[in-house]
């Protein structure tokens, strides 16, 4: 019986832990606000890269 009392109450920390994070967490972000910044493309490299017009290809792909 003291078990489930145990879990309960491990639970119920948990909740409140979850409870008065997520909201700092999303303050922060949103505070934080601020985008990276694409960077130069690297001619060199076969890979898909993060940069303006890819950006620009993902941003008219939305629907």
């Amino acid at each position: 019986m003291t078990r489930k009392s145990d879990e309960t109450t491990s639970r119920r920390n948990f909740l409140k832990l979850a409870g008065t994070t997520a909201p700092i967490a999303a303050v922060v972000t949103l505070a934080s606000g601020t985008e990276t910044e694409a960077k130069e493309a690297d001619l060199s490299s076969d890979r898909i890269q993060d940069t303006a017009h890819t950006r620009a290809y993902y941003h008219s792909a939305r629907f």
